[in-house]
């Protein structure tokens, strides 16, 4: 099946405002968006520039944002001076797993909250839900990453 350039180019910018919405800043939800949309998975700083019209400077500021938060990698092939960008083949796997980070440290701003508060204050119940849903969460994501792992390996064996 031959690609349609100009449906993958609308793809791009659909699926990259998607992630805006969601807080993801514009110019790297682009970039990561035109490296998922690759057969290959990666690009170079011009082919990503070229490809989503904007300036070298742009995508050098978006591909640090998604190497930082482990998304996208640079790598260099050898006998080149040209990096390439390439997006992590479980690049949804990594961020949900990297989420747990964030949870910790949301439950300890919620501890130092709750204590400010008091547990019987109607604020103070707010922020204790919100820790206990945390919580959860944290308790929940090994159980339903593994069974991703599970149905991925399932995915795959029927291709």
């Amino acid at each position: 099946m031959e690609r349609d350039e100009a449906a993958v180019d609308a793809f791009i910018e659909r699926f990259a405002g998607v992630l805006v919405d969601a807080g993801f800043p514009r110019m790297p939800a682009r970039i990561f968006t035109a490296l998922l949309a690759t057969d290959s998975g990666r690009l170079t700083a011009a082919e990503l520039a070229d490809s989503l019209q904007v300036s070298p400077a742009a995508v050098s500021g978006a591909v640090r944002f998604l190497t930082q938060v482990n998304l996208v990698s640079r790598e260099r092939e050898a006998g080149s001076r040209r990096d390439r960008y390439r997006v992590h083949e479980n690049a949804w796997y990594e961020a949900s797993m990297r989420r747990d980070q964030e949870l910790v440290r949301w439950e300890g701003s919620l501890r130092e909250g709750l204590a400010a508060l008091g547990d019987g204050t109607p604020a103070g119940e707010r922020l204790a839900e919100s820790l206990a849903f945390f919580a959860f969460l944290r308790e929940e994501m090994p159980q339903m990453m593994d069974r991703w792992r599970l149905r991925r390996a399932e995915l795959r064996a029927a291709d």
